[in-house]
């Protein structure tokens, strides 16, 4: 299973489902010209192999009072597997840490926070982020505005 290749029906599947994941299983074998049951069995293949990692619903961040998007660039202090291992370890336990990357280049780590407001995006650098171990520098860049947000990766 771990050589499995994507078939063209496989990535009609995949596409569909990015746009719409409440599709029922019928919906999608008519839209893909493929009975039911195989319609079915490639998907829970797609779903054990991994492939499908998840369902989720899309939400607005503004009408759920998260309407602050600020990507917070961090370099290290050290850069050892200890210091590195710590730093994830802690970041990855703040919700409001919505996207976190392992980067090159003059900082070592990307962040994408929501806050409702500065205030507390304030609250959360101060009394949380920068309390963390090992942090030697940081940027803050506030996004003035959203022009793509896509989690569609298949075309």
């Amino acid at each position: 299973m771990e050589n499995y290749t994507l078939d063209e029906k496989d990535l009609a599947i995949l596409r569909l489902l990015q746009k719409d994941a409440k599709l029922s299983v019928r919906d999608l074998s008519g839209r893909i010209n493929l009975s039911s049951t195989p319609t079915h069995e490639r998907i829970k293949r797609m779903e054990k192999l991994g492939i499908i990692k998840g369902y989720t619903a899309v939400l607005d961040r503004k009408k759920v009072d998260k309407g602050m998007m600020v990507i917070c660039m961090i370099a290290l202090n050290a850069h050892n597997k200890k210091t590195a291992s710590k730093f994830i370890e802690e970041v990855s336990k703040l919700n409001e840490v919505v996207e976190f990357y392992n980067i090159s280049g003059d900082f070592d780590f990307m962040l994408k926070i929501l806050a409702p407001n500065m205030d507390v995006f304030h609250d959360f650098f101060v009394n949380q982020l920068s309390e963390i171990e090992g942090i030697g520098q940081t940027k803050s860049i506030f996004v003035m505005n959203s022009i793509k947000e896509s989690s569609q990766i298949i075309y």
